[in-house]
Order: C-alpha cells, then structure tokens, then sequence
C-alpha cells in the first residue's frame, strides 16, 4: 500500500473515531435527559465502538510499518489481528443485544412496565442512523480503494450500529406514537438486529482465521496467477504455487522451468519479468519467490 493510501486509511479510521465519540456523549447525554433506557444502551454501545476504534488505529499503524530485520514480512498480521478483534467485539455486541432484548421481552411478558422516552431520544436516533450509513459506505470504499481487510471489517461494524440505532429507533418510535402497549417493538427489534449483527461477525471472524492458520487463496485466484505466469516471455510450466495472505498483501511462492541452454543472467531476467508482470497484477507489496527448474529441450512444452 502506498504511502497516500495508508494517509488516506487512516484518516478514514480518525473520521469514525471522531465520529464514535461524539455520537456517544450525545446519546448518553439525550438518553438520560429524555428517560430512554433504549438510547443509553445503544450509547454505551457506541463505548465499544471507540475502544474498536482506537484497536484499529493502533493496528493499522503497526500493519503499515516498512519491513524490518525482524519482519521480513513486514507487519501484515497485525492488521489480521485487529480485524479479528473487531470480529469479537460484534459477537459480543450481538449477544449482549440478544440477552437484553429476550430479558426485555420476558419482563413486559410478567407486566413490568417500560418508560415512554421523549422526543430528542427520536430524533438522537435518526441522527445516529443517518451518520452510521454514511460511516459505513464511506470507510467500506475506503476499504475497496486501499485493499484493507481491517478498513472492511470496521465499516461492516458501522453497519451493525445501524441496525442497533435502527432498532433503537423502531422502539423509542412504537413507544412515543403508538402508546406504551407497543414498547415491546424495542426489545424485539434488538433480537432481531442481533443476528443480523452475529452474520457479519462470523462472517469476519472465519475470514481471520483462515488467514491466521495459512489458508491458501481461493482456487480462482491461484489459476489466476499459474495464467498470469504462463504468459510471461519464456516461462514453461508454473507448478507447485503456494499461496497465503499476509494483512491486505499476498504471498506467492511459485516453480516455474527455464530451457536449460540459456545463461544465468537470461534466466534471471525471466524470473525478473515474472515478479513485476505479477506486482503489476497484484500490488507492489506482494510478496514473490520463485524457484527456478532447467527444462530440456526435448522435454519443452
């Protein structure tokens, strides 16, 4: 990644936290204020969504690191780290809105009654939604743009901020227009939003893991790759590939055979032309080894 892509990464991740803070003063402060036990669950919500934050900062700094004696690839699973911590964040952010909404649900269900928040909790609401998509659209191209599996994670947790604002908002809604009968919208929306947040979650957490225990790339990806080198001025047979994710890079450790008649220095260029012909493809940063084989004439493919 380039020096202005990680500049803009980064300012991406600096806009959410700033973001976080702000929208967790506002909803704890309008919570109280407007007797909405909804808005201040949904604020310390936002709690976590700074502490998130400031892993993901801390994360992709070290991850953007040049390579050093001790890291001589570079820094990459630290980003893999940090995504997996977001991961666990929106499981638990998932279950704790899971065991509050069923509590919430099984106490109307005995007639405990639930408080009629006020309007500013409404309105504290819609502006969390309307801020949170934007979060989420911009830092998931953000993402896209800088090929930062941590940038994606974080933005698909703005997302299930979201539906936990959403949520909030069907309740605080149902409970203000509807009369205190229709409370139970809130809790029951929040189970609902729940899995929808346990999906993203899983969804992160199983891509960090293959990533932590050396999955290869997908099989499209690694035929991709035996294409791309097929096609590189004079070499024959690409075989034995190995492939594996190092942060937003990859690693490609590759065979390919070389006519035994030609020189060192011919065959070195080959080898030359097949690094950057699959930079070009792949990022400067990829990570290439190439083991060269003498192929015999008579044996030419």
């Amino acid at each position: 990644m380039s020096k202005e892509l990680k500049s803009y990464a980064q300012k991406v991740i600096w806009l959410g936290f700033v973001a976080n803070v702000l929208l967790t003063i506002i909803k704890l402060g309008t919570g109280v204020l407007a007797k909405s036990s909804a808005m201040v669950a949904d604020g310390v919500h936002s709690v976590s969504d700074i502490a998130t934050d400031l892993v993901v900062l801390a994360g992709f700094s070290v991850a953007a690191r040049p390579k050093d004696h001790n890291h001589k690839y570079g820094h990459g699973k630290v980003e893999t780290l940090a995504t997996s911590f977001v991961g666990i964040v929106l499981i638990l952010v998932g279950a704790g809105l899971f065991y509050q909404g069923v509590m919430k649900i099984y106490n109307f269900s005995q007639g405990a009654e639930l408080a009629t928040p006020g309007m500013a909790a409404f309105y504290a609401a819609i502006g969390s939604v309307v801020i949170k998509e934007f979060l989420f659209r911009y830092t998931l191209v953000a993402g896209k743009k800088t090929g930062s599996q941590v940038l994606a994670a974080n933005a698909w947790h703005h997302r299930s901020d979201v539906y936990s604002s959403l949520g909030t908002l069907l309740g605080i809604g149902g409970a203000i227009f509807l009369g205190k009968s229709w409370v139970i919208l809130d809790p029951l929306a929040a189970v609902i939003v729940s899995f929808f947040i346990f999906k993203v979650a899983f969804s992160i957490s199983r891509a960090t893991l293959m990533e932590l225990i050396e999955t290869s790339l997908p099989k499209e990806y690694e035929n991709e790759i035996l294409e791309i080198a097929s096609g590189v001025d004079g070499v024959h047979d690409p075989h034995d590939l190995k492939t594996r994710k190092i942060g937003s890079n990859i690693a490609i450790d590759i065979h390919i055979r070389v006519l035994n008649e030609l020189n060192i220095e011919d065959a070195h260029q080959i080898t030359v032309d097949l690094e950057k012909t699959l930079r070009d493809a792949y990022g400067q940063e990829t990570h290439i080894s190439i083991h060269t084989e003498p192929l015999h004439m008579g044996n030419k493919e």
